[in-house]
Formats: structure tokens, C-alpha cells, sequence
């Protein structure tokens, strides 16, 4: 049989596109520009592989001083968003001049990268202050500090980024102790604002300041956690702090959790309730949980609908029947124990799940109907956290009785708990769950 050497140079532009389209475009970038073939050099600068540059992932140094001393200068009127993080910022921005850039989005975002390179004396003033338009800064570490205080975040706007149109934040920790500062200048272009802060904090107070800057506001994303305060963010806080200063709003997305004492409320606190204060809104599609995390404690939480966001804590027992077709993250805790049907409705609810975690310490609830159950299948589930819950519920999820659980490689869990539930790693039932585990957090327990 003859065979037949086909080079990759012999395929028709479009064929050989085709193919280097399914790759990604910084590998295309780095192999195939200036490698003195002009037919590939056309191919590797057009649009498609040359608009948006994602740097993260890439800390070698002679990866990044090839692209900025060959790579960079040859296509810089293409580049119109890059994705950095602070350490190779600055020589990335400055190893060409970037006519089109306009979006910006910064990873590992700490605070004095604000005071470094936010200000007029920044070597990246004209790229902050003249082009970017879209900005949005964010970190991959929710243990992280990223923003010292909300002060930091209304600090980029104070006049120094004023011609940004779009503007996220996603905020891990804030420094509860800040005080409040009061920013007066307006922003006219900005179009679009998003802030997610995924830890409990006390500064709902500075979101109404912020707003009101911001009259000409179309699009609001918030996802906010709040603690501190003796009343439930409702309806009608929504409507008097937010919807008021920004009359052009045409969408806003929202998640906002109040953690709270219900003795300190001067009203029965009720899911009725809180559903009519969203009404009064007149904001369509809009739905509320309540949660009891202790005797005196509960998680009141008003969100839009569909539910865009991927991360959510706090869910108990009771939460409405929704389809949440983004969450990958989910925490649960209630002051009750967990029923079979509850862990059900977790795999109807959250299809995408991949990241359980669950503080629970009271035993599982039986149900007559228990044994009637079929075994409950999680097909993403990737990382599962039982530490601070009942064994029982370790034996849920590990027993292939009761679960499936085909991508499980994670696991943090009480040794002593996982020693009991797997018969000191001999049960037959626990095997299949457990074999793809590749990395294991064991906790030993507090000594008594």
C-alpha cells in the first residue's frame, strides 16, 4: 500500500485555518509568527487569532519576552482585549502601542496595583486613563485578599478611570473595618457596573453613594453578602437604594444575602413577606430564601431570575424549586438535618454542580420513603467537603448504594469519619466512589 505524506504547509488556507482555529490561539502565536514563512505569518495575524490575548498561565520568561519583542510589535493594531495578571503587566502594555485596545482584564488583582498604576504618574496612564473603556478586575483565589476595603473600588473611579463604560469587580475579602469615604465625582460613561463580593461584609451603606454617581447606568450586576445590620435587604431596600439612582437601568442581575439576628427585626420575617416587597419593585422574575442556620440566625436571600451567577452558599432545607443552571460551587447548612429527598433535589436543582460543600452536624433525617429512593447520580461532581458535617452524610455519598459519583477527586473529610464509613478502607460499597480520588484533605479530629 502506498502511503501518502501530506505537510502541513500543502493544505488549502482554509483546511489549514480550520485546524488552527481548533488550537489555542497563543500556542498558534508563539509557533507559527515570525518563523520566517510568509504564508503562515498572514494567517497567525489575522483577527481570529489576534484580538483577544490571554496571558495568564504563561510565567516562563522566554515565552513572554518572545511575544513582547517579536510577537507584540507585529500585531499590535489587532489586540483589542488582553487577560493579564500584575507581574508581566506593565512590560506587556508597554512593548507596543495598542491603537484598538479596550478592554482590560487583570487577574490577582491586589490593592497596590490600584495605587501603582491608577494614578497620573503611572508609565500606564494613557492605557488606563484614555483607552480602556471595559475593565474588569478579579482574582482565582477566594481565600485571597483582593481589594483592602470597598474604599479601593470606588478609588478607581474618583476621577482616575472616569471614561470607563464598563466596569466588574469581583471582590473575596473586605476589611469590615473601613470607614465610609465619600466619592462626589460623577461618572457619565459608564454604562455597565458589576460587583460580586463572595464574603459576608458590613458596607451595603456604600453601594447607594456609588449608584448615584452613575445616572447613566443600563446594566447592574450585584452579588453581594451582606452582615451587620438589623434589617433584611428586601424589595423595598432594593427600590430605595438602588433603582432609584439609576433611572435609565434596563437589566440588573442580582444575588443579595443578608446574614442577620431575627431578634433584632421589628417584623415577622416570612418568605410571603419578603416575596410581596419584591413585587412593589416591579422588577420581573425575581424570588427569595430563607434559611435557618440557628436558633436566632437565619440567611435571607433575594435574587433575579434565571439565575446567572456560579456560586452560592448557604442553601438549607427549604429553597424554591429552581433549575440553577450555572452553579458549579454550592455551599449547604441548616440547623436540621438533611433528608434523603433533599439531596434529590440537589442533583435536579444544580446539574452542573462540581463543588459541594456541606456544615451539618445534626445526623441525616430518615424518611419512611428512604428505601423506595434510587441511587442518586452527581456526573460532575468534582470536589466534595464533609468536614464539618455528620458522617452520615460521608456515607451518602461514598455508599454506591446511594450515590454515583464518576468524577469525585477530591475529597476533604474527618480521617476518623472516613475510617468508620469505609470499615477502615475495606467496604466493598465505599470502593467504586472513592477510586478516583487523587487528592484527599484529611482532618484529624480535635483532641477532647
Amino acid at each position: 500500500m502506498n502511503r501518502s505524506n501530506v505537510h502541513l504547509l500543502d493544505l488549502p488556507n482554509e483546511i489549514l485555518r480550520t485546524i488552527l482555529r481548533k488550537l489555542n490561539n497563543m500556542d498558534v502565536l508563539y509557533s507559527l509568527l515570525d518563523i520566517n514563512n510568509g504564508r503562515l505569518d498572514i494567517i497567525a495575524q489575522e483577527k481570529t487569532f489576534t484580538n483577544i490575548l490571554n496571558f495568564v498561565h504563561i510565567d516562563e520568561i522566554s515565552l513572554i519576552d518572545r511575544f513582547c519583542i517579536y510577537i507584540l510589535p507585529k500585531i499590535h493594531r489587532n489586540i483589542k482585549y488582553f487577560i493579564l495578571e500584575p507581574v508581566f503587566m506593565e512590560r506587556i502594555l508597554l512593548a507596543a502601542v495598542y491603537p484598538n485596545l479596550t478592554e482590560l482584564k487583570l487577574l490577582n488583582f491586589e490593592q497596590q496595583i490600584a495605587s501603582k498604576y491608577f494614578t497620573d504618574e503611572s508609565s500606564l496612564r494613557s492605557v488606563f486613563q484614555q483607552q480602556i473603556t471595559s475593565l474588569i478586575l478579579v482574582t482565582n483565589d477566594k481565600s485571597a485578599r483582593v481589594v483592602e476595603n470597598f474604599d479601593d473600588c470606588l478609588y478607581l473611579l474618583d476621577g482616575r478611570l472616569k471614561q470607563l463604560t464598563t466596569f466588574n469587580v469581583n471582590v473575596y475579602s473586605i476589611d469590615t473595618s473601613s470607614t465610609i469615604v465619600h466619592y462626589t465625582d460623577m461618572l457619565p460613561n459608564l454604562k455597565c457596573f458589576s460587583l460580586k463580593s463572595y464574603f459576608r461584609h458590613q458596607q451595603y451603606e456604600k453601594i447607594p453613594s456609588l449608584l448615584r454617581r452613575m445616572p447613566y447606568l443600563e446594566h447592574l450586576t450585584l452579588y453581594l453578602y451582606i452582615k451587620g445590620r438589623n434589617r433584611i435587604i428586601d424589595g423595598t431596600c432594593v427600590q430605595d437604594d438602588i433603582l432609584v439612582h439609576v433611572p435609565l437601568l434596563h437589566s440588573f442581575t442580582f444575588y443579595i444575602s443578608t446574614y442577620i439576628d431575627i431578634g433584632d427585626l421589628s417584623h415577622n420575617l416570612s418568605h410571603e413577606y419578603i416575596q410581596q416587597t419584591l413585587i412593589n419593585t416591579r422588577q420581573q422574575n425575581t424570588t427569595s430564601i430563607i434559611n435557618n442556620l440557628g436558633t436566632c440566625i437565619v440567611e435571607c436571600s433575594i435574587f433575579s431570575l434565571p439565575f446567572s451567577f456560579d456560586y452560592l452558599l448557604y442553601l438549607g432545607n427549604i429553597f424554591s424549586y429552581i433549575v440553577f443552571n450555572y452553579v458549579t460551587y454550592l455551599l449547604v447548612q441548616d440547623r436540621d438535618g438533611f433528608k434523603h429527598e433533599f439531596f434529590v433535589r440537589i442533583t435536579r436543582s444544580f446539574p452542573l454542580l462540581k463543588y459541594l460543600r456541606m456544615y451539618n452536624i445534626k445526623p441525616q433525617v430518615s424518611s419512611d420513603r428512604s428505601q423506595s429512593y434510587s441511587m442518586i447520580e452527581y456526573p460532575h461532581l468534582m470536589s466534595l467537603d464533609v468536614v464539618y458535617s455528620n458522617k452520615c452524610y460521608l456515607e451518602q455519598f461514598l455508599n454506591e448504594t446511594k450515590a454515583c459519583v464518576p468524577c469525585l477527586t477530591e475529597l476533604a473529610v474527618s480521617h476518623y469519619d472516613l475510617k468508620i464509613v469505609t470499615n477502615n478502607f475495606t467496604r466493598e460499597e465505599t470502593r467504586r466512589n472513592c477510586a478516583k480520588v487523587k487528592q484527599l484533605i484529611p482532618i484529624q479530629p480535635v483532641a477532647t
